[in-house]
């Protein structure tokens, strides 16, 4: 007989508005630009300016960023705006580390690199040990450079990092603080299933593997023992991450038990450092995906999931999903010193 499966029930400052500093090119997507500065010296960034401004060899700047908070989520975010940023910031390790650690905030451990003007962001997940992963995507986190930037109205955004396309549109009453975000593709478009497969067996385990939004490895919570399903989970992770060709110290793939039962779907997801309070925006969007592919671990949703913090609620249409009412606020704004070298 299978194990009985785990219980996996469970005002801010004015935002920057939708105007940028101005034209600027953004390399690599998401690389600030500006004026190019002596080599030898720092760029600095006057308080909400413009970024790149040449400074004296010794001084830095200070960058203006938000921390703004999804709900559902870990943590909060540090939003940055890339055309505010001096050249050469996206080099980041000890300079963001050090910008952090001047400020109320130092221990952020999730970044979004915001473009107003191109609608592009980039995610970066601090890990423990003081190193970056800049591979993964994060829906709240994407949720987080909109309501940052404040425009009204339906917003696409574009993840540089994932590939994909999201359109966030705000809801209308009784969810009017609330925005949908749809992720602009096919549940079953090719790569959706990265080893062509509903399902692989991993350790001995039946799991499915799903590439929407990020990697994710789901899991049958009924094959997990309740006595150590975060090991068992962590084993697993481990050992997709070996299939997929991810460093096993990233954080990637993500992973989540689920279970069916008559009150609908529950999940439990991991995220980095422990369990995840809610259920990942991306993590939501990925088990609507699977939801929708015949053969995976993961039923279609019958309504709201459920998760540790609450329901989530997720629809899939043939071109998108959908995952809706999702909140966000910005909490405080920070002036993060900051001092990286620029470029000839």
């Amino acid at each position: 007989m299978r194990p009985d499966p785990p219980d996996v029930s469970g005002p801010g400052p004015a935002p920057w508005g939708a105007t940028a500093a101005g034209p600027r090119r953004a390399a690599a997507d998401a690389a600030p630009a500006g004026r190019r500065g002596t080599a030898g010296r720092e760029g600095t960034v006057e308080r909400g300016g413009t970024a790149g401004r040449e400074g004296t060899a010794g001084r830095g700047g200070t960058v203006e960023a938000l921390v703004v908070r999804a709900h559902d989520a870990p943590g909060p975010t540090l939003v940055l705006r890339v055309d505010r940023l001096p050249p050469g910031a996206l080099a980041l390790g000890a300079e963001l580390r050090a910008a952090l650690a001047a400020t109320p905030r130092p221990r952020l451990h999730k970044i979004a690199l915001f473009d107003p003007r191109t609608l592009r962001y980039r995610f970066v997940q601090a890990l423990p040990g003081g190193s970056f992963d800049f591979r993964a995507g994060c829906g709240h986190s994407l949720l987080a450079c909109v309501v940052a930037d404040g425009r009204p109205g339906p917003v696409t955004v574009r993840a540089v990092t994932t590939g994909d396309t999201v359109l966030c549109e705000p809801e209308r009453a009784p969810h009017h603080d609330a925005y949908t975000l749809s992720f602009l593709r096919a549940p079953d478009a090719p790569g959706t299933l990265p080893t062509g497969r509903p399902v692989d067996v991993l350790l001995g385990v039946p799991v499915s593997l799903v590439r929407y939004g990020n990697p994710y490895v789901f899991v049958d919570a009924r094959h997990l023992d309740p006595r150590a399903t975060e090991r068992q989970l962590l084993a697993l992770r481990a050992e997709a991450a070996r299939r997929l060709g991810h460093p096993p110290a990233s954080a990637l793939p993500k992973i989540a038990a689920v279970a069916d039962g008559p009150g609908g779907l529950s999940v439990r997801a991991l995220t980095v450092g422990g369990w995840h309070p809610g259920l990942a925006l991306t993590g939501a969007a990925a088990l609507a995906a699977a939801g929708a592919i015949d053969g995976t671990v993961v039923p279609v949703p019958r309504g709201p999931v459920r998760t540790p913090a609450g329901p989530v609620t997720v629809s899939a249409a043939p071109d998108r999903v959908r995952v809706h009412h999702k909140r966000a606020e910005v909490l405080e704004r920070l002036e993060l010193p900051w001092r990286v070298h620029a470029t000839a």
